[in-house]
């Protein structure tokens, strides 16, 4: 049951060499030598301009006021919350304290 369950290899046949031509190879005449490229960067440069950069400032400040409002709003809710619970506490035990008096 917990021993792993290896998937069966490939039955199709290897491929078949492709057809080699012997013709000689073509004779390069050494006056310049070859000079490699350069490597490209593996990532890409990101240009910031002043327009991207206001619009980053912006988004920023737009997602941390609606955070801030999201939870703000969380904090009231649960404050409004615990304050209805504590009313209602108080009211039934005056209710059952009235009724022990009578």
């Amino acid at each position: 049951m917990f021993t792993p369950k290896y998937p069966t290899p490939d039955t199709a046949p290897p491929p078949a060499p492709a057809h080699t031509q012997t013709a000689p190879a073509p004779v390069q005449a050494a006056s310049t030598p070859v000079v490699p490229a350069a490597p490209a960067p593996n990532r890409p440069t990101v240009q910031l301009t002043p327009g991207t950069m206001f619009a980053l400032v912006g988004g920023g400040t737009a997602v941390v006021l609606v955070v801030g409002a999201v939870l703000v709003s969380l904090l009231l809710a649960v404050a409004i919350t615990g304050m209805s619970v504590a009313v209602v506490a108080v009211v039934l035990r005056s209710l059952v304290n009235n009724q022990k008096g009578h």
